[in-house]
């Protein structure tokens, strides 16, 4: 049986992320858990987020769940969403600044209120980036598999990631600025949209990660 971890640090209602992967992998075992030996244990490992940075990585360490990240994300298939993406670089500028998990190169920057105009009708654009947004795929992936080019998927955030290696960027976005959307490396692929919410376009990437061997 194909088994999933979704991870639970206690921040956040995460059942939305459970309830579209089962309905994509129906046979699936899926698990929203906290426990690090039922994450070592799955075949994959689903690491959503919202809220802050800081507390989700401290909430990461007290539970001990980020060694088990730390580790299984090397060997699984692993899928970030959200701050499950802005975690996995070097440092981000909320709540003063905060070390990231130092995956992936790059930091993690706030949206430049005085800059969020948007260059084609001059439109003031809000802090947070909330809506749908087109995601350009900068790099052929199995996760873009029947996925058309600039899909459409629903994004909140009010930080963005700034990658410093862009081998590793495979989505990108602008609002104001152009940001990355979607990064990978090895069995690694994080998003900053929300594909639990993105109806069709989310629905074909979960259903894509289901079946991926971790392979590029």
């Amino acid at each position: 049986m194909n088994t999933v971890a979704v991870i639970d640090y206690g921040m956040g209602n995460l059942r939305s992320v459970c309830k579209a992967i089962e309905h994509v992998a129906p046979a699936a075992r899926v698990t929203l858990t906290s426990d690090p030996e039922e994450v070592r244990r799955a075949e994959r490992v689903v690491f959503p987020g919202q809220g802050a940075i800081a507390g989700c990585v401290a909430a990461l360490v007290e539970s001990g769940l980020r060694d088990t990240l730390l580790q299984t994300m090397r060997i699984k298939p692993f899928l970030g969403i959200c701050l499950g993406l802005q975690a996995l670089y070097d440092f981000s500028e909320e709540g003063g600044g905060t070390p990231g998990l130092g995956i992936l190169r790059g930091q993690v920057r706030r949206f430049p209120v005085e800059k969020m105009t948007d260059p084609e009708t001059g439109r003031v654009l809000k802090v947070p980036h909330m809506g749908w947004n087109q995601v350009h795929q900068m790099t052929p992936h199995p996760l873009w598999n029947g996925i058309p080019q600039d899909a459409r998927f629903y994004f909140v955030h009010s930080y963005y990631v700034d990658s410093a290696d862009p081998s590793c960027v495979t989505g990108a976005t602008g609002y104001a600025v152009r940001f990355t959307s979607a990064a990978a490396h090895e069995n690694i692929f994080a998003v900053q949209f929300h594909p639990e919410k993105s109806q069709k376009a989310g629905l074909r990437l979960l259903e894509n990660f289901m079946t991926w061997d971790g392979g590029s």
